[in-house]
Order: structure tokens, then sequence, then C-alpha cells
């Protein structure tokens, strides 16, 4: 094959390469490369450059486990349960111990014994509900107003918790809590507030943990309800918690209005979920007194996971506790008593207004607490 042809548009020969070895450098020389070319580079070029390569690659990897670390969810894998406790009838408040020492909480209260209470009609239960409610006999609480805080004799580790509420407490000076703790080993293992609010109740129910160091909610949840603060842990925020705020009609006026509802507990070593149901829109496992399957409930109110928090460390030993605490660290700090509407000063209207506690009972009708199978 010939190295060069003819150019016919013109009469001269024109040299065209068609195959073969490259042409010779001029005068021997090689030609200059672009000052981008790494043959070009200087040492401290090529430094800054592997170091440019290497943040890249570090970033990338740390990229790829925090997204990783941010998409963990635990598997909440359905669980067969099978009834452990009822808690109804007559002799609902026979399965409580019944708290008379000082208010942890520093409420204007005092908590009333059994007989106590029986005396003054603060607690009692019938065929169909059981009631706890404040005193409003008393003229003159000038050292605090009479009211019950009951505990479950039975302590729990985990489980799945159906409360059925008829009745929600109310009302400026109110602190009313459905909750769960081992009050001797408080924070150490752990608090659960299932329904709790404050003064006039407006704004829903508030859900919340309380831990010891190393629990937070930072990661992945699925919820419909607001979370408020994400460290559990009760030197922060004023013991605030790890909350999570309901709609309005998950507590109080509004939920009374509505017949009430039930309140759905699950606590598991993949955490700690909620779910409220309405009256006419609770599920058939539950009203029909079948085996509740949490899986085929939908998204709950409140989810905390165990991504960064080891449920088994962080929650024992808890019985369940119900009570109405009055003024107190919550509902008598003046900023939020002024806030829910409430005139003067909590200890002055929990003093002298005792028709202010008209609303301040619970009414329940039962609650079951269920145990997942081997």
């Amino acid at each position: 094959m010939p190295l060069f042809h003819k150019d016919k548009s013109s009469d001269s020969l024109s040299l065209n390469l068609v195959n073969g070895p490259p042409p010779p450098y001029v005068d021997g020389a090689r030609p200059r490369s672009p000052k981008w070319h790494p043959r070009n580079w200087t040492l401290c070029t090529k430094v800054v450059v592997v170091v440019l390569a290497l943040i890249i690659v570090i970033a990338i990897i740390v990229g790829a486990v925090v997204g990783s670390r941010d998409n963990r969810y635990p598997a909440y894998s359905k669980l067969n349960y099978e009834i452990q406790d009822t808690y109804e009838g007559s002799d609902f408040f026979n399965n409580f111990d019944y708290f008379t020492g000082y208010d942890p909480s520093s409420g204007f209260v005092h908590y009333v014994d059994q007989p106590g209470s029986q005396q003054l009609n603060l607690t009692f239960a019938s065929a169909t509900s059981a009631v706890l409610r404040v005193d409003t006999s008393d003229q003159d609480a000038s050292t605090g107003r009479k009211s019950v805080r009951i505990e479950s004799k039975n302590q729990y580790n985990n489980g799945l918790f159906i409360f059925d509420i008829l009745h929600t407490p109310f009302g400026c000076g109110t602190w009313p809590a459905l909750w769960l703790t081992d009050q001797a080993n408080w924070p150490t293992n752990g608090e659960i507030d299932v329904v709790e609010a404050v003064n006039a109740a407006t704004t829903g129910n508030q859900m919340t943990l309380h831990t010891t160091n190393g629990c937070t909610m930072n990661g992945k949840r699925k919820e419909t309800g607001k979370a408020l603060t994400t460290s559990c842990l009760n030197s922060t925020d004023n013991n605030a918690g790890c909350g999570v705020q309901g709609a309005d009609d998950t507590y109080g006026q509004t939920l009374n209005s509505n017949g009430g509802g039930i309140y759905a507990m699950e606590w598991r070593s993949d955490g700690i979920r909620m779910w409220f149901f309405s009256r006419s829109s609770i599920p058939s496992d539950i009203s029909n007194d079948t085996s509740p399957d949490p899986s085929s409930w939908g998204t709950p109110l409140a989810d905390f996971p165990n991504i960064d928090c080891s449920i088994g460390q962080h929650f024992r030993n808890e019985s369940i506790i119900a009570n109405i605490d009055l003024c107190g660290s919550w509902a008598g700090e003046q900023t939020v008593f002024a806030q829910g509407g409430c005139p003067g000063t909590c200890e002055q209207l929990v003093t002298s207004q005792p028709a202010a506690f008209d609303d301040a009972y619970w009414e329940w009708k039962s609650f079951k607490v269920y145990q997942a199978s081997s």
C-alpha cells in the first residue's frame, strides 16, 4: 500500500500520510505538553492533588456510611400476642397500690390511700368502668387538694398494653398522666408516658420517654404525631424527655365528647410505639378481644425506635401508673399556667376553687396487657 497520494485538487504533489510511523521531531525536540499535564506539575501541585483525591474518597465513604445509618430502622415484624393481665370490673383497683408519699413532681397535692379514697369517693369501680378523680369537697385546700395516684402491683419488661379510656381529666391546675415506670429506680429503669397533658389540655396528648444517658431519637421514625425533642435524657431540657405531640382530639374535652378511645402501646426490643384510635375507629382485633396485631394498624401516633436507644437497657421492671397531679413543675409553672387561659396562680386556684375540678377525673373501661408468645 502506498504511503502517499497525489492531491487531485491541485497540480502540486501533496504528501499525505496514510499509514506508517509518526513523523520525526523537528530538530530532534519532543513537542511540549500542556501545563495541565501531570508531567509538568510541581511536587507541591502533586501533593495537593493527592490530598484532594483522598478527601473526596473519604467524603464518599463517610456519606455512604451516614446515609446507611440514617436509613436504619427496625423490622417491627409481626408478633403473636396472648392476654396476660386484665384490669377491669368492680375489682379494678384491687390490682393497684395507692401511692401516699411526697409528690416527686412537686405538686400541690395530697395523694390519698385506698381507704381514704373510697371514703371520699375518689376511686370507685363497677362492672362497666373505673373512676379516679380529684376531691371537690374541700373548700379550703390551703396545703394542697386531695387526689389519687395508683401503681400496678405487677411489673413489666415488655408487652402490648391496651388502655380503653372513656374520659380524660382536664381543667386549670391539673396534670394527669397514664404512664409506666419503676419509681424506686427512676430514671435508671426509664419512664414511658402514654397519656399526659396539663391544664385545659386543648393541644392534645403528649407521649414521652425519659431515660438515663444514651437514648436519643435522631434516626428514622414513622409516626403521625409531631416530634418535640429528640434527647430522652432526664437531665436535659428540665426533664422534658423525647416527646411526641398528638392532634387536638387525642385528649381532653374533644376526646371525651367523642366517647373516648383506645391508646395502645407496644413495648419490645425493636422500639416503643403508640397508637390512638377514636371510639369509632377501633380495630376489630381489639374490639373483638382477639389476638391484637399491631402490624395491621398502620402508622403509629408516636414511634420510638431502637436505632440510638437500647430499649432493653433503658426500660425494665415498670408498673402501670395513673394519677392526677395538681400544679407541680409543669402545670403549675406560671407561664404554662397562664398560657392555658388560667387565672391567678395555680396554688390559689387549687386552694379555693373546688368546682374547677369537676372535670378532673379519669374513667376507664379496662386495661389489658398482652405478651408475645414464644
